[in-house]
Order: C-alpha cells, then structure tokens, then sequence
C-alpha cells in the first residue's frame, strides 16, 4: 500500500503552515534525508526531510498553498513494487485527518514517524482485518458525524461500544485508540449539556469581537486595502489575545539613571575596537536581565498550568522587529555569558530572524522577555507577557532629565523608564519589585556585571 506523506508539525505549537515550494517532482527517487519541501510555519520558512526511501507517487498539495493543517497527506511515496495505479486518495477526502496541534500520547501508537502515514492496511494488520471489515464511519443520533480513527472504530465495535458515548482525546476531540480501550459502558447523555455546548460558539464569537463580515459591511462604502492575516500574525493574535484574556498581568515602573553605564560602555568600546566588537545598551540591559534571575531564583520562573516551574539557568528572550511581525530569540545561559559574547549571539540570532532562519528550538523556550523600543523613540509602554514567561521588561530610550541629586541639586542625567509586566499567578508583587530592582541596581552599577 502506498504511503502518505503528511504534512509535519515542525515546531511543538505549529497547526498549519504553507506548503511554499516543493524540491521533487513526481516521479523522483527519494532517500532517507533528502529535501522535499520548504514549508513556512508562523515563524520560518524550513525544509522538510524524507524519512522513508521511494518514489514520489503523486503530490497531493501544490507548492504556495496556504493554511495546510498538520498531517494532512501533501504527498504519496511508492514503495518498489508499487505503481502510481495503487493510488487511491478518496480515502483521504473522505476521511478526516488528525489536524492542528502535535498528535498526544494516545495518538502517537496510531501514527508512525512523523510525517508519514501508512495506508489502511497497515492499520488493519494490528486486528487482522481487512479493508472491507472496517466499520463505517458511525453517526450521533442527531446525524452528526463522530470522528475516529479506524482502528478506534474497529475496537468500539468488538466491544460493542457506542462512540457517541466516548469524549475523544485526539486532536480537534478525535476519538483514538487509546480512549476506546479505556471506555466503559456509559448511560445516553442527558440532554441538559447540549445548550451549553451550543452556546460555545456564542460565547467565543463575543470574546473575539464583531465576525470579518460584520466588519467588513461597517465599513462599506469606504476605501480601504484588506490584507491577508499570515501565518505569523495569526499566531501573535491568537497568543496574545489568550495572553491579555488569560494572564494576570500587573506593572512594576521604574526610573534608570545610565550615564555610568553609557560611560562604562563607551571605555568598554574603545578596548574591543580591534576585536570589532561593539557593545549596545541592549547587551547590558540583557545581562543586567539574566545576572537579576539569578539574585532572584524565585522570579526565575514559568507558569505551567497545574504548577510553576523554577528555572536554574538564565534563559532571556528578546523581541526582534521583523517585517509582518516579531520573533522572540533566546539567549540560553544568558548569566554565564560574557558580554562580548551576547552582543554577538544577539546580532546572530537577529539577523537571522530577520531572514526567517530560525529554528524552533531558538525562539522557544525562555523563562523572561526583553522588549526594547527606545530606538524608536519611545520613551514608556507596557509589553504583553509571552505565556509561559514569568515576566516582560518594556525598555524606553534614555532621555536626558533634570534630577534631584543627592545633596539637593538640581543636575540633568540621562534616565532610561521600563516597566515590568508580571504574569500574578508566578510572581507576586514584592517578589516582582525585588527582581526589578536588582535589574536596575546591575545598570545603574555597571561593573559589577563583570565581578
């Protein structure tokens, strides 16, 4: 039976992606480790591998399509021995493929490799039936469909099981495996969880506002250009909307005098010439970070559902401008690095980023974010946490400001304003207003990043 290449999830939150340009052709011969596809997730455009040796049967998807949600088939890989005849792909229109997120545990001892599916037989080996013994797709009472997979299906029916009766734990409420080997018996269910059920729709429609409709005839008559949301600004609304609605956040302001710091970066500057390396108020601002979660190991931390999650080493993100929108690159074990050497994993890391080359494992991850626009003049603003990070710092440009001095005077200094927003779940309010203030004691106090 020929096998079905799926489309992968190629980072841990990936639901779709476009299929952007395809490497084969039908027809090709194909190893294990040769490049298929570029495919565009929300945050980079990467290659996708074979797995399997064979030939390229059929291709399923065309290269620049969009919104392709996770295994569904892209393509077809024939095995030696097989023919582009033993191709059938209704099975695939008929049937629904698992979608969105990273298949869980009950799913994974249905699926194969990653990205590859086998054909129907493969599935009907493990209960010694064949193609025409597997159940038909089953129906609630009310006519609705009730998606499992064929081999949930053929369990449900040696044991005699309704599946109308079984909550599904696959992707999208799937019904797998693992759920109907775990099911007993169940009485029909009431009738009373329908209306809130239906009312779900409702509900989530009132949380994400008026439908594109509605916004659309608000504004008939009017001109005006419409841009397609991709997949990145899909992703930056979805998180961020959970993250405002979500998250408890609260903000910590502070005042930074950086003249010492400026001072210190300057001396600092001038000795790394002949290195060419040059040091930004960023690199600091990230090491003050990092040395900070370090003082504080307590706010050195992610909220994980059901519990909090402390951190040991230094894992700073920092947000990157990109066109279309931003990724948030980690600088791991930011703490024990020099800060040479974080000015140019950052410089590394944002270029990248710029060109889309990141991979997963670099933006991801990360116990606290750095956001800083004070190249562009902004002098205050609150930042929206990452979920799961524990904390953002907002950083605004040094402006110089007349100050009350320490003997009464009246002096001018360059004062630097961030705000700390705190996700209350992790860190309380003392706790947060400690770790801002070791963050401005490291700046305002430069040298003691290098003891």
């Amino acid at each position: 039976m020929p096998t079905e290449i799926l489309m992968p999830a190629l980072s841990p939150t990936m639901e779709e992606g476009t299929l952007a340009k395809w490497l084969v052709k039908e027809g090709d011969e194909v190893s294990s480790g040769d490049i298929l596809a570029e495919i565009e997730t929300d945050k980079a455009t990467m290659e996708f591998e074979a797995v399997d040796e064979g030939t390229i049967g059929k291709i399923l998807i065309s290269e620049g399509s969009e919104g392709v949600k996770v295994n569904t088939p892209i393509a077809v890989l024939l095995e030696e021995g097989e023919s582009a005849d033993d191709i059938d792909t209704s099975a695939s229109t008929k049937e629904e493929k698992p979608q969105a997120e990273a298949a869980p545990k009950a799913a994974e001892a249905e699926t194969p490799e990653a990205g590859y599916g086998r054909g129907a037989s493969d599935a009907n080996e493990a209960t010694g039936k064949s193609d025409s013994q597997a159940p038909a797709a089953p129906k609630s009472e009310k006519g609705e469909r009730i998606f499992a997979s064929p081999l949930a299906r053929r369990i449900a029916a040696d044991k005699e099981l309704d599946l109308s009766q079984i909550d599904g734990s696959g992707p999208r409420g799937r019904i797998v495996k693992a759920d109907v080997e775990n099911a007993q018996p169940t009485a029909a269910k009431s009738d009373s969880a329908a209306p809130a059920k239906d009312a779900a729709p409702v509900a989530q429609a009132a949380a994400t506002g008026p439908s594109a409709d509605a916004v659309a005839k608000m504004y008939e008559g009017r001109e005006y250009e419409e841009v397609t949301l991709n997949g990145m600004r899909k992703t930056i609304a979805a998180r961020l909307t959970e993250a405002k609605q979500t998250v408890p956040h609260f903000y910590l302001r502070r005042d930074i005098q950086i003249d010492a710091l400026l001072s210190f970066r300057s001396d600092l500057n001038k000795q790394l010439e002949s290195r060419s390396v040059k040091l930004s108020v960023n690199d600091f601002i990230i090491k003050a970070c990092a040395l900070a979660l370090q003082s504080v190991p307590d706010a050195n931390a992610v909220w994980a559902g059901d519990r909090i999650l402390k951190l040991k080493p230094s894992d700073v993100a920092v947000a990157v401008a990109i066109e279309g929108g931003l990724f948030t690159p980690v600088l791991q074990d930011a703490d024990t690095k020099s800060l040479s050497t974080l000015s140019a994993q950052m410089k590394d890391l944002a270029n990248r980023a710029r060109d889309r080359k990141l991979a997963p494992h670099e933006y991801q991850g990360g116990s606290f974010a750095i956001s800083n626009l004070g190249m562009f003049g902004i002098d205050n603003f609150d930042a929206v946490i990452n979920p799961p990070h524990g904390a953002i710092l907002a950083v605004g440009a040094g402006v110089k400001k007349p100050i009350i001095g320490k003997d009464g005077e009246v002096t001018a200094a360059t004062v630097m304003s961030v705000t700390l927003s705190v996700d209350h779940r992790v860190i309380d309010g003392a706790l947060g207003a400690q770790l801002l203030n070791a963050i401005v004691e490291n700046l305002e106090n430069p040298m003691v990043m290098l003891a």
